[in-house]
């Protein structure tokens, strides 16, 4: 049986469902956006933070930028929801002070690898927002070594479709604050199905901010967890409200 592109994003809506628990990072990002008449989801993936808002009765301007087709192509599947779907990356974004609030979920922050690439994407996300907006994002934090417990994650059995999978990992290298990994997805008796390599960038508290203020935007709130507790020398994660 094939396994396509298409089935990769329906995989990764099966093994990530938009929850907005308490203290989740589904519930931060829910919070902002609800709170917001218009929004632009950067790295949307298949679209399930916008389609949660417009299903929980959000009636603004709702656009979502993500650079894969197939993911793109599973969002515009509700097009009873009046969203915007846009291919492109976050370099790519081209409005013009024309949202409220800009977010990137998931930790899709860390994709931004090169200096170039995350110097053009927060110069273009800063040039979207109306004055005053606010950029929500967050990043792991490096000191955790996220990276320690991936490579020894066990494989991941799970049923797509009734059919029995298998998902593992692969870390390659961790150089400069950059990770090279493979994530690869086989049928339960070993045959390769798919198999995706990724690169993230981690950025300690210090860099993240340099960075942020040299786009023009200030940082409003930034915590070590999604309860909005402070950054500590235990947090594992970065969570950033920054305002242009």
């Amino acid at each position: 049986m094939d396994f396509t592109e298409d089935d990769v994003a329906a995989v990764y809506d099966l093994q990530n469902p938009w929850r907005p628990w308490p203290g989740s990072s589904d519930a931060v990002h829910t919070e902002f956006a609800m709170a917001a008449r218009s929004i632009l989801d950067v790295g949307c993936g298949t679209g399930q933070m916008l389609h949660y808002l417009r299903d929980h009765g959000h009636t603004g301007r709702l656009v979502g930028i993500d650079p894969d087709v197939a993911s793109l192509n599973r969002a515009r599947r509700r097009e009873d929801l009046g969203i915007e779907w846009v291919e492109g990356t976050a370099a790519d974004v081209a409005w013009k002070q024309e949202f409220e609030l800009a977010t990137m979920a998931s930790n899709a922050f860390q994709c931004l690898v090169e200096d170039n690439d995350l110097r053009a994407s927060l110069a273009a996300i800063h040039a979207a927002l109306a004055p005053g907006g606010r950029f929500v994002f967050e990043t792991r934090h490096p000191q955790a070594r996220a990276w320690e417990e991936w490579a020894a994650a066990e494989p991941d059995h799970f049923d797509y479709a009734g059919r029995p999978l298998v998902m593992s990992w692969n870390i390659e290298a961790v150089a400069d604050g950059v990770v090279t990994m493979t994530e690869t997805t086989s049928d339960s008796d070993g045959t390769v199905l798919h198999s995706g390599r990724g690169r993230l960038r981690f950025l300690s508290p210090a860099e993240l901010n340099a960075r942020l203020a040299d786009a023009g935007f200030a940082v409003d709130e930034q915590y070590g967890d999604f309860g909005r507790g402070p950054l500590t020398p235990e947090s594992r994660t970065i969570v950033t409200v920054a305002r242009a």
